[in-house]
């Protein structure tokens, strides 16, 4: 049989990725946001009879275009959209001081969060350092992990000075009504600026398999991406919390709306 009647040889992965991601885009039946994209040995099998390779190619280049995402032991599924996340609105009084929860502020379907554990810890020591503690001392660290669509998108760690948590909502797994600032601003402690440090980078072992019992992202270990992003909370002059998010790049959108301050009208110097 030669190349042009062999059914496997029609699509190159560049002409296969043209394919589904019309397919895509146009919402065809099967290739809708969030639905299961066949196997390699479906595409094999089908009409179009795909060589696996080729199939592979292309599923890989929708994947770098953010079109397609793997869920490992699931398979690929077109991405049902980024999940906006909106600073300095989410974290806003407005927000938090009306009990709502931060993760809601941009979107009507929020992560959720699971795998909640709190408890005593020694800080690393630039946490130590930016709430003010001494070395080796304890602090309250609550650890989170959020899931949206059954898919884990985000692991957290925030750490609270223990004078300010001792005997509060927020030793609880349930910090209430408008989480943990609120809480802080109960003690007299409300947040009143915020500094967020982002970085990416590639997942640690630990932050894809999970670690002391706490599922991890389960992201692919090759190519895949996180935004490490470390939050300082300040009431005043004094930090109140270090929170280290670490996102799955790919779930997520960064929006930043940042106001412009008025300076001095150069035209009047």
């Amino acid at each position: 049989m030669d190349d042009a009647s062999d059914p496997k040889k029609k699509h190159s992965a560049e002409t296969f990725a043209a394919e589904l991601r019309r397919r895509i885009r146009e919402g065809v039946k099967g290739y809708e946001a969030g639905a299961k994209l066949p196997t390699l040995r479906e595409f094999a099998a089908s009409e179009e009879g795909v060589a696996r390779g080729v199939a592979e190619k292309a599923i890989d280049r929708l994947r770098a275009e953010g079109l397609v995402e793997s869920r490992r032991g699931s398979g690929s599924y077109v991405r049902a959209g980024r999940i906006p996340r909106t600073s300095p609105g989410r974290l806003s009084q407005e927000q938090w001081g009306r009990g709502l929860s931060i993760q809601a502020h941009d979107t009507e379907n929020p992560p959720q969060v699971v795998d909640v554990t709190v408890g005593d810890v020694v800080p690393p020591p630039q946490v130590a350092d930016a709430l003010g503690v001494q070395p080796g001392e304890v602090v309250l660290s609550r650890r989170r992990r959020y899931v949206r669509d059954r898919r884990s998108v985000q692991l957290a760690t925030a750490y609270l000075p223990t004078d300010l948590t001792r005997g509060t909502r927020v030793e609880h797994t349930d910090t209430g009504p408008g989480g943990t600032f609120a809480r802080l601003a109960e003690q007299g402690f409300g947040p009143t600026r915020f500094v967020e440090r982002v970085i990416g980078r590639a997942p640690t072992p630990e932050e894809i398999d999970g670690v002391d019992g706490q599922e991890g992202l389960g992201l692919r270990r090759e190519g895949s991406l996180v935004f490490e992003i470390t939050r300082y909370t300040y009431a005043g002059d004094r930090c109140v919390e270090v929170s280290v998010m670490v996102l799955d790049a790919e779930a997520y959108e960064l929006v930043y709306v940042l106001p412009v301050e008025k300076g001095d009208d150069p035209k009047k110097k």
